[in-house]
């Protein structure tokens, strides 16, 4: 039993080297970043945070009545490319996802739309996004017209700018360790094609080292962005295109970045993001920090270099009706969650974000959500990818949230997920080690909910279940890092966690599709918690499960892990090749069809 603990620290140490080097690799190294105050701030009318923002229906952006301004940005030929794509969704539909069938635009409503970008045509005053977004104050909108925006005056704008050399936070010795929030104001466009600083910088500095309670935001100023909407006035979000690299390559790659990020929402309060597509960025198409209350709805999100959206330290916030393809990490990651969960210092526990009614295809991993805490996650189709969910601590070292707990991931398609972005000449470069072949995983989480879903046609596995040992997150190990909730000499993940009532290896429809094995479960020594049940396998019956081991214990109270040896000795084995940076492990060999 001890060998199978030493192997596991061993796999700890070996990934986070895997980890190290990812992370170096990048153009930025990210501030340590803090939950914001739940609580809505009352400074601004109305309170901005403490809920999920409500959009503002498009029609009524040129309403002269508070809250809020309204600024356009349109360019020569928006009325052109709007009149077309009216016509195309009158005889064909539009799409929102491709799993989707394509909806309808009624004729009542393409005139509509048709007369209300005519009135925003002559109140247009900017051809830059950008330029509109610094014009912006709290409650204002920015309406964008159908249109391909580059943002040439952004993409000018110099990496490393010696103009804020000073604003980086530095360590002890000196060294830069990143770019703080001061830096972002001064030179928004130096990591961003389009940047919305939601906030004045507030008294005093970053801290050199992040303090270990994440609650509250240091150095917090007042809201000069907060309840900001930006959307595009086009029939869908292939109306409005944001391009933050190779635009010849359209809505696949190589991607040619030229800025890290596309979108930055940062400490933006009540963020709301409708109807854009957003492409080609070397990091994040969409990223949003340190914001309380946001919603992105109706986008689309192609081939950037890590995630089609990243949501840091958030709370109160909502994604769906979206599409996120090709990317090297996930498609969508609301990482380090607020702790809300069991871990919550509220009077109740709830979910702080939901992801629901959103395409996840072709990226190495479709969703993921490292050291996150009570998301929910569901109605969700995520297929193509390498592996379709993750949800781990073992890339956690200085994020927030550890241990992860809580998710809710229910009433949600997997299958197919059998892509191989490690194969030469993939389009897709990953920058993640994950087990092609596979639905989920859960690699090191506490009470989390996996109910009602289908898997099928997952070559590999549907779901894998995992233990991770503190001293990977934390301590020597972990290279010296320390994690609020994390002790080395202690497992404190995965107990708790729940299998049910979901339908594996049989499509909606009741077709026979089998997974290559339905759950594998690495059976960490004292686990204890984790049970399935009631959930049918490919022949509907639940003897018709496929495991490892054969034997999943069905009682959440009396399971105990008792060491699974063969389990152990594959992660080991291919945490080993990573760090050697070798291929030999089987996750990255696509798996034969199951039959």
């Amino acid at each position: 039993m001890q060998g199978i603990r030493s192997g596991l620290v061993a796999l700890g140490v070996l990934a986070v080297a895997v980890v190290v080097a990812v992370t170096t690799a990048s153009a930025h190294i990210e501030r340590a970043s803090y939950w914001p105050d739940p609580a809505p701030d009352t400074s601004v009318n109305p309170p901005a945070g403490g809920a999920v923002p409500k959009a503002r229906g498009l029609f009524s952006a040129l309403r002269r009545k508070p809250p809020g301004k309204t600024r356009v940005v349109c360019q020569k030929g928006s009325m052109r490319r709007l009149r077309g794509a009216i016509r195309g969704a009158r005889r064909h539909g539009y799409e929102v996802r491709p799993s989707e069938e394509p909806r309808k635009l009624s004729a009542r409503r393409a005139k509509k739309l048709r007369r209300f970008n005519a009135r925003l045509k002559k109140r247009c005053r900017f051809r830059s996004i950008q330029a509109a977004v610094f014009r912006a104050r709290n409650n204002d909108r920015i309406v964008i017209m159908p249109g391909r925006y580059t943002e040439p005056r952004s993409r000018a704008q110099p990496t490393n700018d010696p103009r804020c050399d000073d604003l980086e936070v530095l360590n002890d010795e000196g060294s830069s360790q990143a770019l703080s929030y001061a830096y972002q104001v001064k030179c928004p466009n130096d990591q961003n094609l389009i940047a919305v600083m939601g906030r004045k910088v507030g008294p005093g500095q970053d801290p050199a080292e992040p303090r270990e309670d994440r609650h509250g935001i240091p150095n917090l100023g007042a809201c000069v962005r907060c309840n900001l909407q930006i959307e595009g006035s086009g029939v869908s979000a292939d109306d409005v295109v944001i391009d933050a690299g190779r635009i010849e390559s359209g809505d696949g790659g190589p991607p040619e970045p030229v800025k890290d990020v596309g979108i930055r929402a940062d400490r933006a309060d009540g963020f709301v993001l409708r109807k854009v597509k957003v492409r080609h960025a070397a990091e994040h198409n969409i990223y949003v920090l340190e914001s309380d209350g946001y919603r992105l709805e109706h986008f689309k999100t192609y081939y950037a270099g890590e995630y089609g959206v990243l949501t840091f330290v958030e709370d109160h916030g909502l994604m769906q009706h979206c599409d996120a393809a090709g990317h090297g990490d996930a498609g969508l990651y609301p990482g380090a969650s607020a702790e809300t969960g069991e871990q919550t210092v509220e009077p109740k526990r709830r979910y702080n974000q939901e992801v629901r009614f959103c395409d996840m295809h072709h990226n190495a991993a479709g969703w993921s959500g490292t050291s996150g805490n009570a998301v929910w996650v569901h109605h969700n189709n995520i297929y193509d990818n390498a592996l379709g969910l993750t949800t781990d601590v073992f890339t956690a070292s200085g994020h927030p949230g550890f241990p992860s707990d809580s998710l809710l991931i229910e009433r949600n398609n997997f299958y197919s997920n059998n892509f191989n972005p490690y194969v030469d000449g993939s389009d897709v470069v990953p920058t993640i080690p994950v087990p092609v072949g596979t639905g989920m995983w859960i690699a090191g989480g506490n009470n989390m909910t996996v109910r009602h879903n289908h898997f099928w046609d997952n070559w590999r596995r549907g779901v894998m279940l995992f233990a991770v040992p503190d001293a990977l997150v934390c301590g020597p190990a972990a290279g010296g890092n320390e994690q609020a909730g994390c002790d080395e000499s202690k497992v404190s993940t995965s107990f708790r966690n729940r299998f049910h009532d979901n339908v594996m290896g049989i499509d909606p429809q009741g077709r026979r599709d089998p997974n290559g094995t339905d759950f594998w479960w690495d059976e960490f020594s004292d686990n204890t918690n984790n049970c399935w049940y009631r959930n049918i396998g490919r022949d509907g019956t639940e003897a018709s499960i496929t495991s490892v081991p054969a034997a999943l214990p069905s009682d959440c109270s009396t399971s105990r892990g008792m060491g699974g040896p063969v389990q152990q000795s594959e992660l080991l084995g291919c945490f080993v090749a990573i760090s050697s940076d070798t291929r030999n492990c089987p996750w990255f060999t696509t798996p034969p069809e199951p039959h």
